[in-house]
């Protein structure tokens, strides 16, 4: 500590040394507390990068979906043109049980905001029960996409059927895909929650996960608006719409 000019120096006592130790100790856990990856924006670092990687997930499924716009309203065409066979969308979609399937992932962005309310008011209980919950509705639905894969291979629609079956399946395979990560990352957030190492300080990691169990959930809505629920003869009509989406996304990549 400084001397005031023309005041004698007095040493500081052993407990005037402990007590700035101690205060300087608790700021540090408190910024610790605060986050301490903010960046200059006030937005956590980690927060910011996920939101960078759904960006980039929005072009990906952007371009997956406007490719099965594209080449589901030619399909038929191309089958009686020889190239391919049956059968076609409106001869195999089943829009009722497709329906209960997109209504169970809807009700787990419900129980994913109930884990974060729970997280942050300190509840561990809660956090885990919610967070199973939306791992569980995940996993019915992720059981639902089997099922229709394995009935529609059984009526003869394989991924290289035709080319409605190689855009149908890689586009819903690669949403299912998502939906088994984000089945992963919440039991991971589970099993740290029963080890006590999700609480309320780590309600930002629950925060994290939701985003992209959320993306998730929206990508499917739009894909069963598109797939399912637009009539097959509306298709064709839709198809110079995805062609030129197609085509700004290619030059967003520079690819034309």
């Amino acid at each position: 500590m400084a001397a005031v000019a023309g005041a004698p120096y007095t040493p500081a006592s052993a407990e005037e040394v402990e007590a700035a130790h101690g205060a300087g100790g608790r700021g540090h856990d408190q910024a610790h507390d605060a986050g301490g990856h903010h960046t200059s924006m006030g937005i956590d670092s980690r927060k910011i990068a996920m939101w960078v990687f759904l960006a980039s997930d929005c072009m990906f499924f952007g371009s997956l979906i406007a490719t099965y716009l594209i080449y589901r309203g030619r399909a038929e065409s191309l089958v009686e043109a020889g190239q391919g066979e049956g059968p076609l969308p409106h001869e195999i979609l089943d829009i009722p049980y497709t329906s209960v399937s997109a209504f169970v992932l809807l009700m787990s962005s419900l129980t994913m905001v109930l884990a974060l309310a729970a997280v942050q008011k300190g509840d561990p209980r809660g956090t885990r029960v919610w967070l199973l919950c939306t791992a569980l509705l995940g996993a019915i639905f992720m059981g639902g996409q089997y099922f229709e894969f394995t009935s529609f291979k059984h009526e003869g629609l394989g991924l290289t059927t035709n080319i409605f079956g190689s855009s149908f399946f890689t586009l819903t395979g690669f949403h299912g895909f998502h939906v088994t990560l984000g089945i992963i990352m919440l039991l991971s957030l589970a099993l740290l929650s029963f080890r006590g190492q999700v609480t309320q300080r780590d309600a930002l990691n629950v925060e994290i996960i939701g985003l992209y169990w959320h993306f998730v959930d929206i990508v499917w809505i739009i894909i069963f608006t598109l797939v399912y629920l637009i009539p097959y003869r509306e298709v064709e009509g839709a198809q110079s719409a995805a062609e030129e989406a197609l085509r700004v996304i290619g030059r967003g990549f520079g690819f034309a």
